[in-house]
């Protein structure tokens, strides 16, 4: 299939690429490179683009004939959204719809899109499955929810097949060292932590440890990122007439942010500095994934199903890129 990755050369985006061209898909990359990184992906794949721009969303779809697309290309900085919420309406659903319209034009009718598990807001149980009501309590999770209803009016109205996957913790890197998470700035944990422990932060600070949870800290489902990319390879191949899919990805498993911490001083024999801060607004105690049907529909398997293997990934990313990519660039 000829698949258009928007935002692929992206932390997630990059990691689809690869595995979409190791199924034996052609791909094209289109990324305005605000957050991701040429050197992520192959040179001869990658479009620099914005969304905005749709005269070059038409060429491109025109001119390598793209069939289906997928769909990285949002802000995702939870914090920055309350700030800013005009900033992520104006990408995460102007541009996107911009995408719909584009789509429309040349008649391309399936899609997978990058949603969240942010869409949930602070949900009433745990596990959450795709029946849990959605309430949404930041502008970048309600920008996820306002496009998932959006294809669901699409796809009704023209003929779509899609998937909104929404992920947990994205984390970890690739198996072979090459690939890992370069974000400017931080805000996931498993990096935050390494990077205090590289020194290129005084600390790391732990929001809150008087949560119900066993040791008062938040609980978090971890993903590994590959993990990640297979399930959206699976979920594009599923795309038949009139497939719709919306499928939590995660592993079914809670870490509190104190076993992070465990977990990366067991590995790297190094002392984590950390400083407890007030809770959060908005941080629910707990959220873990049941991820059943998404095993159960794509026939996907996820490969890392414990925090010590996935944190090993990402360990030997930021021990071998200390630089992450190198700050090269972007222009």
């Amino acid at each position: 299939m000829k698949v258009l990755v928007l935002g692929g050369a992206g932390y997630i985006g990059s990691q689809a690429v690869r595995a979409l061209s190791a199924r034996g898909h052609q791909v094209w990359v289109y990324d305005n490179l605000s957050m991701g990184h040429r050197q992520s992906v192959p040179s001869n794949q990658l479009i620099i683009g914005d969304l905005a721009d749709q005269a070059l969303l038409d060429h491109t779809l025109l001119l390598h004939q793209i069939e289906a697309v997928m769909h990285f290309a949002a802000f995702a900085y939870v914090g920055e959204s309350v700030h800013h919420p005009d900033k992520y309406y104006q990408n995460n659903v102007v541009n996107t719809l911009h995408l719909f319209d584009a789509l429309k034009r040349h008649h391309i009718r399936k899609i997978v899109f990058s949603s969240s598990c942010a869409t949930y807001g602070i949900p009433a149980t745990i596990p959450i499955t795709e029946e849990t009501q959605q309430h949404p309590i930041n502008p970048y999770g309600r920008t996820k929810l306002i496009i998932e209803q959006a294809l669901a009016d699409y796809a009704q109205a023209y003929g779509w097949s899609y998937a909104a996957l929404r992920y947990f913790n994205a984390s970890g890197a690739s198996a072979d060292g090459s690939l890992g998470e370069d974000h400017t700035p931080e805000t996931h944990l498993i990096p935050l932590v390494f990077h205090a422990i590289q020194g290129k932060i005084p600390y790391l600070e732990i929001f809150g440890d008087d949560y119900p949870t066993p040791d008062g800290t938040c609980i978090r489902d971890y993903i590994h990122v590959e993990d990640l990319a297979s399930a959206h390879v699976l979920a594009l191949e599923k795309l038949a007439d009139r497939t719709h899919l919306k499928l939590n990805l995660g592993i079914g498993q809670g870490y509190s942010v104190k076993k992070v911490i465990e977990t990366v001083e067991k590995i790297t024999g190094k002392k984590v500095p950390i400083r407890i801060s007030p809770r959060r607004a908005g941080d629910p105690p707990e959220l873990i994934a049941a991820p059943a049907k998404a095993i159960r529909e794509l026939n996907w398997k996820p490969r890392y199903i414990d925090l010590e293997s996935i944190i090993e990934t990402a360990w030997r990313w930021h021990r071998d890129h200390p630089n992450g990519y190198g700050k090269m660039s972007k222009s």
